[in-house]
């Protein structure tokens, strides 16, 4: 479930293990023949690995005359990484092995405004209450995912003027969460880690996939070339302030003032995005084409989105996706219309399947590509974590 990479002429123990993680048990003459090093060289590297749990004995290879040559295989229990995902009104806290295989997870109703010193002690007590659960202590873990709503400075973990997060802005989310989990710490905004999420559990093969969320905001998830893009600063996805084309020579609105869950809302006389998402299930058709008109919005922006990026995946998720088809019929209806035919011949369209799992799985695989690059597991390995 989480990205390989490819393989490298390996140098280190962290550039062996980087072949090792796609669960291909390999002898250590074919790791030799992989890398071009020796097999000395190989055989120390790999008894590094196995000594520091990254590796495990995984049985024997057939013989081609003399004595059958043991196997070595990636260990994805030997640590654990945990993955947070925040929203506006709920939480959800996994913990996932090495390959992203979450173990456990617990969900609640929680209130984003509450501030990060509440909402993160939550998030933290939760998470040491499921290692309980399965065995294990805080000493197993070896990172932590976090997404939260709103737009994230990715390199310090601080969120930056975040509209829907009062008492947040520059909170420094990493020093708090490791004063009780004193492990590497990344945080990201909740569209980022649930593209990663959804690519992860659905579209494995598909390195250009765009994941756009409707709900009290929107924003979306670049993931291109098999790489989640963030841009220069981290702000890259905030689909919410494009604005929609006109034509008819009327002010351009920015996409979030016409197509989020409360817009949609304000226009139907309603007070929140769970009125629509009622009144949809009801049978009210005024509310059922407005919120095929929200999804026809979104289609006039990522039009521009699949003439620029090219995505294989668009992939449609948030709150407002409850009322059904029509959103998503709207962005059809504009997108295939709209752009150019040869970015449209094979893109596909789709509702997200990962339901309340996916972000967490993404935070979870964010932190897994982080302390599993070559670099970390040798601070590892040489005892310098």
């Amino acid at each position: 479930m989480v990205t390989v990479p490819s393989a490298p002429r390996a140098a280190s123990a962290g550039d062996l293990l980087q072949l090792l993680r796609d669960g291909e048990p390999r002898t250590k003459a074919e790791i030799a023949a992989l890398t071009g090093l020796s097999r000395s060289t190989v055989a120390a590297r790999i008894d590094a690995l196995l000594a520091s749990g990254f590796a495990m004995p995984a049985g024997e290879a057939a013989s081609s005359g003399g004595r059958r040559p043991s196997r070595v295989a990636f260990s994805p229990l030997s640590r654990l990484v945990v993955g947070i995902d925040l929203g506006a009104t709920h939480g959800v806290v996994a913990l996932s092995d090495l390959a992203g295989t979450i173990l456990a997870e617990s969900a609640a109703r929680l209130r984003i405004t509450d501030g990060p010193e509440s909402v993160l002690d939550w998030a933290v007590g939760e998470t040491l209450e499921l290692l309980a659960d399965v065995g294990r202590d805080a000493d197993d873990v070896l990172g932590v995912g976090i997404g939260v709503p709103g737009p994230v400075e990715h390199d310090t973990g601080r969120p930056v003027n975040p509209p829907i997060m009062p008492g947040w802005d520059r909170f420094d989310i990493p020093a708090f969460v490791r004063r009780r989990l004193p492990v590497t710490v990344l945080v990201d905004n909740d569209v980022n880690v649930l593209a990663l999420g959804e690519q992860a559990m659905f579209w494995p093969d598909a390195d250009d996939l765009v994941f756009v969320k409707v709900s009290t905001g929107i924003g979306a998830g670049v993931i291109m070339g098999g790489r989640l893009q963030r841009g220069a600063r981290g702000s890259a996805g905030d689909l919410g302030h494009v604005r929609v084309p006109v034509t008819d020579g009327a002010h351009s609105p920015d996409l979030e003032a016409v197509a989020s869950g409360p817009a949609i809302a304000a226009s139907l006389d309603g007070s929140t995005s769970e009125d629509v998402i009622a009144a949809v299930r009801g049978g009210d058709a005024r509310a059922a084409e407005a919120v095929r008109q929200a999804g026809r919005d979104v289609g006039e922006v990522l039009a521009g989105v699949v003439n620029l990026l090219n995505p294989s995946v668009i992939v449609i998720g948030g709150s407002i996706t409850r009322a059904g088809e029509h959103l998503i019929a709207g962005v059809r209806e504009v997108v295939y219309r709209r752009s150019i035919p040869l970015a449209t011949q094979d893109l596909t369209i789709a509702p997200s399947r990962g339901g309340e799992s996916a972000g967490a799985l993404g935070a979870a695989i964010m932190a897994i590509d982080a302390t599993l690059d070559a670099e970390s597991v040798d601070a590892i390995v040489n005892g310098r974590f």
